[in-house]
């Protein structure tokens, strides 16, 4: 059974060093995780599972499996959870790579460590299939769910500006902050493949995987749209 989440965006600009002199300006956003990362270790999971964008998927991730920042100019790995001596794999996704420099920066240790990428083409149904999976693999499951809100907020955004943008955002914030899996499993998928949000899917797995459980509590921990894209965190309890 789900008993935690935290939900966090998938930024490389989160990692200082692919950030170098804009570092600063993603301080808040980078507390806001690490406090997320706080709840998911206070609920005690048996199993953690990693879920972030991915070119389309479903694609499992062992513990183990490095990842790097390369690609970004920057001479950095990273490797999700501890390496068990496992048979070689593909590479973690960004998003995935993300999360798990956000986990060593927390120094997790509390639970064994997989991840799953889920992309775009995935369609809802399918993503709340895998959610619901996820939560059958542990007594105590617990989440860390990759994803931005759209990339529309601003003329200098990614996407340019989009005016329906800041109400897709908001209405995210507030079902992620209030842990409305219906409002999650119901996204207008069309639209957010339109505003460029990569956390559709990682969204949609979290509301499969949390079906089991009507007892889970949200909390909004930061929103904000620095560069013209949203990024929120949240998490459940």
């Amino acid at each position: 059974m789900l008993v935690a989440a935290a939900v966090c965006p998938c930024p490389p600009l989160l990692v200082p060093e692919v950030a170098a002199g804009a570092a600063a300006e993603l301080d808040a956003a980078r507390t806001a995780c690490t406090d997320a990362l706080g709840v998911l270790a206070a609920a005690r999971p048996d199993r953690l599972v990693v879920v972030g964008p991915a070119a389309a998927g479903p694609e499992s991730y062992p513990e183990g499996t490095p990842g790097s920042f390369r690609g970004f100019g920057v001479d950095l790995d990273v490797r999700l959870g501890p390496d068990r001596g496992g048979p070689a794999g593909p590479e973690l996704p960004y998003g995935l790579a993300v999360g798990a420099w956000l986990l060593g920066r927390a120094g997790w240790a509390e639970a064994p460590v997989e991840g799953l990428g889920v992309g775009e083409p995935l369609a809802a149904e399918r993503c709340v299939e895998e959610g619901g999976a996820i939560a059958t693999r542990a007594e105590r499951v617990a989440m860390l769910v990759l994803g931005d809100a759209s990339a529309c907020r601003t003329l200098k955004a990614p996407g340019y500006l989009d005016e329906r943008a800041a109400p897709f955002d908001a209405e995210i914030a507030r079902a992620l902050g209030a842990a409305d899996t219906t409002a999650l499993r119901t996204l207008d998928t069309g639209l957010a493949r339109e505003l460029k949000a990569s956390g559709r899917a990682p969204w949609q797995v979290l509301a499969g995987a949390a079906a089991g459980n009507p007892d889970l509590e949200g909390t909004l921990l930061y929103e904000d749209a620095p560069y013209g894209v949203g990024y929120i965190v949240a998490t459940w309890s």
